[in-house]
C-alpha cells in the first residue's frame, strides 16, 4: 500500500443525469475543475450521508429542481483533472418540477435542457460517459 497524505486521497463525487422531455439538464460550470465545462447537478458526498440524500441535497442546492425515480447509473474512477482524483457515482432521474435556477452563482453561469444527441460542448468528462452508460448499459469506467 502507498502510503499518502489525506489531501491526495480520492473524493467522492454524485452526479445526476435528470431527464424532461427527452432532454437532460446541464449547466456550464465555473469556479472548479472543469470550468468551462457542462456538467450535471452533483457534488462531493458529505461524511455520513447516503448517495440519495447528495444527489437530492446537491439537485436543491444547485438548481432547485425536484426529482423521481433516482435510480443508479454507473461508477467511475477517474483521473482527467489530475491531480484530483474522484470516484464517481452517477444516478439517473426524471425531473418532476421546478425550473432549474442558478442558486450557486460562484459554481454555475446557467441551466439549460439539452437533446441527448446534440449536446454543448465543451463536456465535463462524466457527461460523455453517461450518454454511454444510457444507450448501452455500460455501469463501470476505469481510468479510460
Amino acid at each position: 500500500m502507498i502510503n499518502q497524505p489525506e489531501n491526495l486521497r480520492p473524493k467522492t463525487g454524485v452526479g445526476i443525469m435528470i431527464f424532461k422531455d427527452g432532454k437532460i439538464l446541464l449547466g456550464k460550470r465555473k469556479g472548479s475543475h472543469g470550468a468551462g465545462e457542462y456538467a450535471f447537478p452533483g457534488g462531493h458526498l458529505e461524511y455520513m450521508e447516503s448517495v440519495t440524500d447528495c444527489a437530492l441535497r446537491e439537485i436543491a442546492e444547485e438548481c432547485g429542481a425536484q426529482v423521481e425515480n433516482l435510480k443508479f447509473q454507473f461508477f467511475a474512477n477517474f483521473k482527467n483533472y489530475a491531480p484530483k482524483h474522484y470516484v464517481h457515482v452517477n444516478l439517473v432521474a426524471d425531473w418532476k418540477s421546478g425550473e432549474p435556477q442558478i442558486l450557486e452563482p460562484e459554481k454555475c453561469e446557467g441551466w439549460g435542457w439539452y437533446d441527448i444527441d446534440n449536446l454543448p460542448e465543451p463536456l465535463f468528462i462524466i457527461v460523455p460517459w453517461a450518454v454511454e452508460s444510457y444507450k448501452t448499459g455500460k455501469d463501470f469506467f476505469d481510468f479510460e
